[in-house]
C-alpha cells in the first residue's frame, strides 16, 4: 500500500545553481492535474470576459453607427425633399413669369382697345367727359402684418396663382373678343345718333316760316312750303345739323347757294339762300360743324336760312328732329 501511495507522488528536483544543494518537492499526480487546469480555466475565463466586453462594445458601436447612418439617410432625405421643393418651386415660377408675360401682352392689347374706346367717348362727348377705367392700377394705402410662408404654402400659393391667370387669360380673351365688337356697335351707333340731324343749324332761333302750306311773299298766292325759315344776320354761321356727307353745294335760281347733306337711314338736310359755302361735294361733315354763312341768295326777301328735311326723297316736317 505504501508503494503504490508513492507512486501516486511526484518528485521535483530544483536546481538554483552549483553552491545551492538540490531541493526535492514531491507533489501529489491530482494537484499536479489541478494547477494547470485552473490555470487554464483562469485564461480560458479570463478570454471569454474579454471577448463578451469585446462584444458589448462592438455592439455599442454598431449601434452608433446605425444611429448615424440612420441620422444621415434622413438628413439626405430632407436635404432631397428641400432640393425638389426648390425645384418644383423654381418651375412653378417660370411657368408663372412665362404667364405673366403673356397676361401682360394681353392686358396691353385690351389697355389699348380701352383707349380707342375712350378716347372715342372723348371726342363725341357721349358720357360728359366721364369715363371710367377697365383696369384699375391703384396700388396705394395698403398694408397689414407680416406673416411668413412656408415651403408648402408657397407651392399652393403658386398652384392658386396659376388658377387665377387661368382665370384673368380666360377674361381678357373675352373681352378682346367683345371690346372691338362693342366698340363698332358704339361707332355705329354714334353715327347713327350724329347722322340724324337733331341739332339746331344756326345761332338764331327766330322762326319766320312754318313747313307746309303758306302764303307765297312774291305772290300771295297759297304755296307749298318744304321746309322751316330762320332769320338771322347776312354771315352768320350754319351748321350741320346731322353729321353725314355732302352731295351738293351749288348755286340754283330759286335756291340761291345751297348745300345737301346725306345722312344715314334715308335721310337728307337742305340748306338754302346762303351767303357763302365752306364745304365741298364729297366732304364728310360733323354734327355742329359750320357749313356755310347765312345769307339771301336766290328767291329771298331778306337773310335767312331755308332747312329743310328729305326722308327717302319726301320732305318732312323738320321740327320734330330739332332739339
Amino acid at each position: 500500500m505504501k508503494t503504490a501511495h508513492r507512486k501516486q507522488r511526484l518528485t521535483l528536483l530544483v536546481l538554483r545553481d552549483a553552491q545551492h544543494s538540490v531541493r526535492q518537492i514531491q507533489l501529489s499526480r491530482p494537484l499536479m492535474i489541478a494547477v494547470p487546469a485552473a490555470a487554464i480555466l483562469s485564461i480560458a475565463g479570463l478570454i471569454v470576459s474579454l471577448q463578451i466586453q469585446s462584444a458589448q462594445t462592438i455592439m455599442g458601436l454598431e449601434k452608433q453607427l446605425t444611429l448615424k447612418s440612420l441620422e444621415a439617410i434622413k438628413m439626405e432625405v430632407t436635404v432631397t425633399d428641400k432640393d425638389e421643393a426648390i425645384e418644383r418651386l423654381n418651375k412653378a415660377i417660370i411657368q408663372l413669369s412665362d404667364e405673366a408675360e403673356q397676361t401682360k401682352v394681353q392686358m396691353e392689347r385690351v389697355q389699348q382697345l380701352e383707349q380707342e374706346l375712350q378716347q372715342f367717348i372723348q371726342k363725341h362727348g357721349s358720357l360728359s367727359g366721364q369715363t371710367s377705367s377697365i383696369l384699375d392700377d391703384n396700388d396705394q394705402h395698403v398694408g397689414g402684418e407680416f406673416i411668413a410662408v412656408h415651403e408648402n404654402e408657397m407651392l399652393s400659393l403658386a398652384q392658386e396663382t396659376q388658377d387665377d391667370f387661368v382665370e384673368i387669360q380666360q377674361l381678357i380673351a373675352s373681352m378682346e373678343r367683345h371690346i372691338p365688337r362693342t366698340l363698332d356697335q358704339a361707332q355705329e351707333t354714334q353715327e347713327k345718333r350724329e347722322g340724324t340731324p337733331s341739332l339746331w343749324p344756326t345761332t338764331s332761333k327766330r322762326l319766320t316760316s312754318n313747313f307746309g302750306y303758306r302764303s307765297d311773299p312774291f305772290t300771295g298766292r297759297s304755296a307749298y312750303h318744304a321746309g322751316i325759315d330762320i332769320a338771322g344776320k347776312i354771315g352768320d354761321p350754319v351748321y350741320a345739323a346731322g353729321a353725314g356727307e355732302v352731295t351738293a353745294a351749288e348755286r340754283s335760281g330759286a335756291r340761291g347757294l345751297y348745300i345737301i347733306v346725306k345722312h344715314p337711314n334715308g335721310l337728307e338736310t337742305w340748306y338754302m339762300h346762303l351767303d357763302s359755302l365752306d364745304v365741298s361735294v364729297g366732304d364728310h361733315v360733323n354734327q355742329g360743324e359750320t357749313i356755310g354763312k347765312l345769307g339771301s341768295s336766290g328767291r329771298s326777301t331778306g337773310p335767312h336760312l331755308h332747312f329743310q328735311v328729305v326722308k327717302n326723297n319726301q320732305t318732312v316736317d323738320p321740327i320734330p328732329y330739332l332739339q
